[in-house]
């Protein structure tokens, strides 16, 4: 007997499934049985795709070309068209030949991990932490090592907290700016202290940037290759059209890695999924070598969005919310409701209220415990601003009883 003697191998029975897909499926039922539920789960715009995008898609179903296989790490002209872009928007000059295209901004977090992590490497994630970067790790053999942020620092780590958390086993961290969930976006001085420190450590760093586009106020996006070059031979820039062009379901991404890594990526993803899908390659190269206006268009109503939720979130008797700097959730702190009896229940977790609020409210969020932030809740802003400011006003009375 081997040691899988289980149905499931004992690898993928231990994963723990998205929690923020959960959500939204259990609202979505409760949806489809007539009730009237208001989601703030999903982390997708609310928006169709841009026309332009999608008649370049299909002009491709109609060019036999495109039903055929292509390279593995994607299309050249994709490739070549992702370089200009990263170059356009993070100043940073790669080669066509360091782009892999994934199938979506996962495959890209998950192969940047299988590829760098091995059996025993630690890798830094700072809390709150979107759900999907632990369990890769684990599936590579590596130990997720979390590194606590909260309200009052703004749920940034520094280089102390990375610091106080680096073993002689540390092979990468995790980093991501414009954050999901937090909405909070580093500054230029943060970025370039926590490259400093990773560059003086050897330390991998992958860093997502797939929400570059979404910050407000004052804040700026900044990438961290460029503003510490010695970082890019040891950095993977993971990102996709997704939240940029409302193209979640379209499903491409891409990794920016070191010229050898992008070549193991590449021999990876030849035996797990060959190329990504043609006409979604071609819907991309629209999107990435046009301009930006559908962006900016999306962003105003972000902004709108942003500021009536923070404000609502805030007023709330017992709940903290820090104004988002970025992407499109705000991470009320719920401590203060803690304790008290709501809907009749007595809330001792986030994970509690968040049911009760499902099931009494019909209101969905994910509780702050899929994050590693217990106490807290992810509310995304990507929803209309009638169902945005109904279902707060539903939460607020609810807590408030």
């Amino acid at each position: 007997m081997g040691m899988s003697s289980g149905r499931v191998s004992v690898r993928v029975g231990s994963i723990t499934p998205s929690a923020t897909l959960a959500i939204t499926a259990k609202a979505k039922e409760l949806k489809a049985a007539g009730m009237p539920v208001i989601g703030f789960g999903a982390g997708e715009p609310d928006f169709a795709t841009p026309d332009y995008i999608v008649e370049a898609a299909v002009e491709a179903c109609r060019n036999p070309g495109a039903h055929k296989y292509t390279p593995a790490g994607g299309q050249p002209a994709l490739k070549a068209a992702i370089a200009a872009k990263t170059l356009r928007d993070s100043a940073y000059e790669v080669d066509p030949a360091q782009v892999v295209i994934t199938n979506g901004g996962k495959h890209a977090v998950w192969n940047s991990i299988q590829t760098v992590v091995g059996a025993g490497d630690e890798v830094l994630i700072p809390t709150p932490f979107w759900t999907t970067y632990p369990e890769p790790v684990r599936l590579a053999g590596g130990t997720p090592v979390f590194v606590e942020t909260d309200i009052r620092s703004g749920f940034k780590a520094t280089v102390e907290s990375l610091e106080a958390a680096r073993t002689v086993n540390t092979k990468a961290l995790i980093f991501v700016s414009p954050s999901n969930p937090s909405g909070a976006v580093y500054t230029r001085d943060e970025i370039i202290a926590i490259g400093e420190w990773a560059a003086a450590n050897d330390v991998w760093v992958l860093t997502d940037e797939i929400y570059e586009h979404l910050v407000y106020d004052d804040n700026e996006f900044h990438s961290m290759p460029t503003l510490v070059p010695e970082m890019a031979n040891r950095c993977l820039v993971l990102n996709g059209v997704a939240k940029t062009y409302a193209m979640t379901g379209w499903r491409v991404g891409w990794i920016v890695a070191p010229a050898d890594v992008a070549k193991a990526l590449n021999s990876l993803q030849s035996h797990q999924t060959s190329n990504v899908c043609n006409v979604a390659q071609a819907a991309a190269l629209a999107a990435v070598s046009g301009d930006l206006t559908a962006v900016h268009e999306m962003r105003t109503h972000f902004d709108r969005r942003r500021q009536t939720m923070w404000q609502k979130l805030d007023s709330i008797d017992g709940v903290e919310c820090l104004k988002p700097e970025g992407a499109f959730y705000a991470f009320p702190n719920f401590e203060g409701v803690l304790g008290r009896t709501i809907g009749g229940v007595t809330i001792d977790s986030t994970l509690q209220l968040a049911d009760v609020a499902l099931e009494q409210a019909n209101i969905a969020f994910v509780p702050g415990e899929a994050f590693g932030s217990p106490g807290y809740a992810r509310f995304s802003y990507a929803l209309g601003d009638e169902d945005l400011a109904e279902g707060l006003d539903r939460l607020a009375a609810l807590i408030n009883g």
